[in-house]
């Protein structure tokens, strides 16, 4: 089911969690919490929106956290009825696109829940102090068109990292429906 993201609650406060990657290490959120702030993506590995975003996503957030912007990735999915989300799986897709983040497991989808997560991709882009800043697109680029486009959360995630604040014009993100159990 295709879903859009809610507007962006500013100020929102993130909630911490601690995650593991599908190699077993554990995350902690507000240790990536850092002075320019954190992108938390909602993402998985069979929604057709995530694959089309994913070598933008990959080359995107590699830029944001050379800037010093820390990111993290959840997969909130209820893999045992999505077997191509497993943490398996997740390793390979993480491998096949170049992520440079970690991509951690939202095995009781607790963390999806807390953030009142809707869809894959849903992005999360907090300043220092943890308060939310965005909650839009990754970009202005259909599924097919790539060419030219307008990176809005790597500019959001730059005025957050700068001033504190988020744009106020956002474009809510699209895609499939988390998959809760």
């Amino acid at each position: 089911m295709l879903l859009d993201t809610p507007l962006c609650d500013f100020g929102w406060q993130a909630v911490d969690f601690t995650l593991k990657d599908p190699g077993g290490r554990s995350f902690e959120m507000k240790e990536y919490l850092g002075e320019k702030g954190l992108l938390i993506a909602f993402i998985c590995n069979h929604c057709p929106y995530v694959q089309a975003i994913a070598e933008r996503l990959a080359q995107d957030t590699t830029e944001l956290m050379a800037e010093g912007i820390n990111v993290l990735a959840v997969m909130s999915n209820d893999y045992r009825h999505v077997p191509a989300d497993s943490p398996k799986n997740m390793l390979r897709f993480a491998k096949k696109y170049g992520f440079a983040f970690p991509y951690l497991i939202d095995e009781d989808q607790a963390v999806g829940k807390a953030y009142g997560a809707v869809c894959t991709p849903d992005f999360f882009g907090f300043n220092k102090q943890g308060g939310l800043q965005y909650r839009g697109r990754l970009d202005n680029a259909n599924m097919k068109n790539t060419t030219k486009r307008d990176k809005e959360l790597v500019n959001a995630m730059r005025q957050i990292a700068a001033t504190g604040k988020g744009p106020v014009q956002q474009t809510a993100s699209m895609g499939c429906s988390i998959k809760w159990n």
